[in-house]
């Protein structure tokens, strides 16, 4: 490879274990781009581990890890959760789910994600003439997600998990940032991302009580916001009642909603959630 070359980091364990790779020259990437949709908004456990392992150990093996965020014009930052919160907004940038089941249009990942990453790569000196080679962290046992990226003009695309000889899946990935000395980072996504599953809801409502009572806040909020504007509630998950409700649903058997398998993996790819 020649060129520019970047990992797009999302902070979760895939992304990790090339940061591993990288450190120890397995991979041929030294430069590690990391889309903070806000502090507000992104995962407290992603943002913690961020800066106490992943920041300390690229800085250790020489590699540069940018924290990136998205900038208005007039040079302020904002954020995922402002935008969603911000006062008299009638923007649904998460994929909510619609009274009648269906999911709706999702631009988080586009304007907080892949514009973000895109402008630092154009900065410095990505084009259509001259793409940058951006590793994604996807695994053997995700291999589907591959089919859902779709790539800027200014990159390339390429995924060095597969490209590994025997190809890795996310337990080779935990392996590898295990013998590193690292602990196993949590899964990448913002606290309040409607694709969490339902037993995912309930270990957060289990474990983190105010960060679940936030989300719940969040759903009404919107609801609010919607009620006054003469349109049908949103839900934070596909089962069209509110989160508080479905989350106590699965308390008795978490892990358990055979229902939810996948809804963790839908394609936010091209910046790197959940990876």
């Amino acid at each position: 490879m020649a060129g520019l070359q970047v990992v797009s980091y999302g902070g979760g364990v895939q992304s990790t274990a090339l940061l591993v790779l990288a450190a120890h020259g397995r991979i041929d990437f030294r430069v590690f781009l990391f889309a903070n949709v806000g502090a507000d908004s992104e995962d407290p456990a992603t943002l913690a581990y961020l800066e106490t392992y992943a920041k300390p150990y690229a800085a250790e093996h020489k590699i540069e890890l940018h924290e990136l965020r998205r900038v208005r014009r007039d040079g302020s930052t904002e954020t995922l959760y402002g935008r969603l919160t911000k006062p008299g907004s009638r923007s649904l940038p998460i994929p909510v789910r619609m009274s009648n089941g269906a999911p709706g249009t999702r631009s988080c990942t586009a304007d907080f994600k892949i514009k973000v990453i895109g402008r630092w790569l154009k900065t410095h000196g990505a084009s259509s003439a001259a793409p940058a080679t951006v590793g994604i962290g996807i695994s053997l046992d995700e291999i589907e997600r591959v089919n859902n990226r779709r790539a800027m003009p200014y990159e390339r695309p390429v995924y060095p998990l597969l490209d590994h000889q025997p190809p890795l899946r996310r337990i080779d990935c935990q392996r590898i940032i295990s013998a590193a000395g690292l602990p196993i980072p949590p899964k990448s996504a913002c606290w309040f991302c409607p694709m969490r599953r339902s037993a995912t809801w309930s270990t957060m409502r289990r474990d983190r009580p105010a960060l679940f009572a936030r989300a719940c806040d969040l759903e009404t909020q919107l609801n609010e916001r919607r009620a006054t504007l003469g349109r049908d509630p949103v839900w934070l998950t596909r089962y069209n009642r509110p989160l508080a409700t479905v989350a106590a649903a699965q308390d008795t058997i978490p892990g358990l909603d055979v229902a939810d398998v996948g809804t963790w993996d839908e394609p936010c790819d091209n910046g790197a959630c959940f990876t």
